[in-house]
């Protein structure tokens, strides 16, 4: 096993014993200075869905970590005990930054987050509570767990919110939007997993394109993914690892793909046999 891959599996395994955290406790206490979670209120859409947002506030140099975090992280992970009148929650994840800790790829943000999430009520004529926890990961020259809760009866007569808005315009565009002509995956046994090939038939999204594969399955967990332009397609490889020894089927339409460049990103769901 490659220290990478242990690397990332450990990372992996900590996440997942956050999320199975019950509601009482903390993963880690950690000071109000270096992190604070707040609700923030959006009002209702044409749709008549609830908008609000998951503020994460760091301390000024710490960062956490995206939906896919990297070969060295931690993912936000949510519980919602509690929440009243919600019959869907839909994250907007914002369009996350590369960084390189100890040598390794991480992905994520600096100094706040603001997660968007869209609530489709039970009763549209009764109020939308959201209540639950948040693990996630707070890193700066060390690594803390952390584990938040929130409590918050959303405004639906709230006016929109700037810095909601701001975190909805700043996701990757979709494949449409991006001129995605055509995405294939090939797949193949590889030493400890499985590799995926893809090819993206795409206009370059500028400088420097880097990409994160995740294999849509919780059975296993991707590493870093090598891209490299072949003109006007984008070829981009990486390995899947089986959490368990042995390794379940991966369905190409579950697999996600985000291109991060330095004019835009990219968010491709699903892929076709090539």
């Amino acid at each position: 096993m490659t220290h990478r891959f242990a690397y990332t599996l450990a990372a992996l395994i900590v996440s997942s014993s956050l999320a199975a955290l019950p509601t009482t406790g903390q993963a880690q206490a950690v000071p109000d200075d270096l992190v604070q979670l707040d609700i923030l209120d959006g009002g209702t859409t044409k749709r008549g869905t609830v908008l609000g947002a998951l503020r994460v506030t760091l301390a000024p140099g710490w960062k956490t970590y995206w939906r896919t975090p990297g070969e060295a992280g931690i993912p936000p992970s949510f519980t919602w005990k509690g929440s009243k009148n919600v019959g869907n929650v839909a994250i907007t994840w914002p369009t996350p930054e590369v960084f390189e800790t100890s040598g390794m790829q991480t992905i994520g943000y600096h100094d706040q987050m603001i997660l968007p999430v869209e609530i489709t009520p039970q009763n549209a004529s009764k109020p939308v509570k959201l209540k639950g926890r948040m693990g996630l990961g707070v890193c700066k020259d060390v690594c803390v767990p952390a584990e938040l809760s929130f409590s918050h009866e959303l405004d639906d007569a709230a006016e929109r919110n700037p810095a909601i808005v701001a975190a909805v315009a700043s996701r990757p565009y979709s494949s449409s939007e991006a001129g995605v002509k055509k995405v294939t995956c090939s797949m193949a046994p590889s030493t400890y997993g499985m590799k995926i090939t893809a090819r993206i038939a795409m206009p370059s999204a500028g400088g420097t394109e880097v990409a994160i594969i995740e294999p849509g399955t919780n059975a296993y967990v991707a590493g870093e993914a090598k891209s490299q332009r072949e003109g006007n397609t984008l070829l981009t490889t990486a390995e899947f690892y089986p959490i368990e020894t042995t390794g379940a089927a991966i369905d190409r339409s579950a697999v996600r793909i985000t291109v991060l460049g330095e004019k835009h990103a990219v968010d491709i769901k699903g892929c076709s046999a090539g």
